[in-house]
């Protein structure tokens, strides 16, 4: 089913933008991990709307509530149920949506593919279903930290023409949460934030792109051919709202470079093999080689924006549509934690399925 995600380490995610409540069903996670509220609470906070005025102006509250696979503070091996409260929906918003497709969404595909839609704030099609991602992907994020000694952390790199050129294995998380649209660049985070506030004060939206640099990744992971790790990751990171692009290590630009200048020559001693460059982005023969991960995901403008759009109602007739309700002018400061979140879940999945399989038949 498509709400599905993972093979050993499995989430499930459930609700609509505007129903009861949304979450998260993960199966999976070992025995004995501690768990609290507040750690998963602490990475819905980075992805809750109404954070500045550089989001949506929704308040939620976004709290987390775990309902089973825990005792005494550490999960039991069993599925673990998160569940976050819907409390600020507006569905009156919505009313001409009912009938009219919003340019560049999935009203119309929706349509297609059911038959029938949930028109309210876009349901299930609406980024509000990532919160049960986000939830799953804190305890994804933990089990990598305490097993492998694994840091991920993302930053917006791209806003509209704005860019940042600063190294990603400098940032940290204390220059990215210090930035209202989560640039560790104070310069070049001033300018994009100039350009969100434009567009906002335009009715229009902007995209661009988010850095991920994984550090210390588990070695081995990735499965040749079909379940390569980078495989992995672009449908990982590509099943999130509003993405368009994925890259990995020196991605399209290296295309421009030949092979005696692109590839990572090795070096040692034994047991400490590494590489002089990482063009590579961590990853080779789909297998990670212990390098960081490092990778970029593109997004779209935001759809849904308040200027006038010609579009067509359900029966194909011309109107023209005035979109209400309320919606982020750029997706991107609170799209950083979604894609630490896909990150995670891939990350975790692999590396269990590697641990099943490790130290079967001892090296000869």
């Amino acid at each position: 089913m498509s709400s599905q995600f993972g093979s050993l380490f499995k989430i499930a995610t459930f609700g609509e933008s505007h129903g009861h409540a949304v979450g998260v069903v993960l199966d999976g996670c070992p025995s004995g991990l501690a768990i609290t509220e507040a750690d998963i609470q602490a990475d819905l906070d980075r992805r809750r709307p109404g954070q500045n005025r550089l989001t949506t102006p929704r308040k939620e509250a976004d709290t987390v509530r775990i309902l089973s696979g825990l005792f005494d503070g550490r999960t039991t091996g069993t599925p673990i149920a998160m569940v976050v409260e819907n409390t600020d929906q507006r569905s009156h918003d919505y009313g001409d949506m009912q009938t009219l497709y919003r340019p560049s969404h999935a009203d119309f595909t929706y349509d297609l593919k059911y038959g029938f839609r949930d028109f309210r704030g876009g349901g299930r099609s609406s980024a509000r279903e990532t919160i049960g991602r986000v939830a799953a992907g804190a305890v994804a994020r933990k089990l990598l930290r305490e097993a492998c000694g694994t840091e991920i952390l993302a930053y917006v790199s791209q806003v509209a023409d704005v860019e940042t050129t600063i190294d990603p294995l400098t940032a940290t998380l204390e220059q990215v949460e210090a930035s209202l649209v989560r640039c560790p660049d104070p310069e070049a985070s001033a300018r994009m934030e100039a350009a969100i506030d434009a567009a906002r004060k335009d009715q229009d939206s902007v995209g661009g792109v988010i850095q991920l640099a994984i550090k210390t990744a588990p070695g081995g992971i990735g499965e040749p051919v079909f379940h390569r790790l980078e495989a992995e990751l672009a449908r990982a990171f590509l099943s999130l709202p509003a993405t368009k692009g994925f890259e990995i290590g020196s991605g399209f630009a290296g295309t421009r470079l030949r092979g005696s200048a692109h590839n990572d020559l090795f070096h040692g001693p034994a047991g400490h093999i590494g590489t002089d460059t990482n063009r590579s982005g961590g990853v080779q023969g789909g297998i990670t080689n212990g390098e960081p991960i490092l990778c970029r995901v593109a997004f779209k403008p935001t759809a849904t924006i308040s200027q006038p759009q010609k579009t067509v109602d359900k029966n194909g007739n011309e109107a023209v549509l005035n979109a209400k309700g309320r919606h982020d002018p750029c997706v991107l400061p609170r799209a950083v934690v979604l894609v630490e979140t896909m990150a995670a879940l891939v990350l975790a999945d692999l590396f269990l399925e590697q641990r099943a399989r490790h130290g079967l038949f001892p090296a000869r």
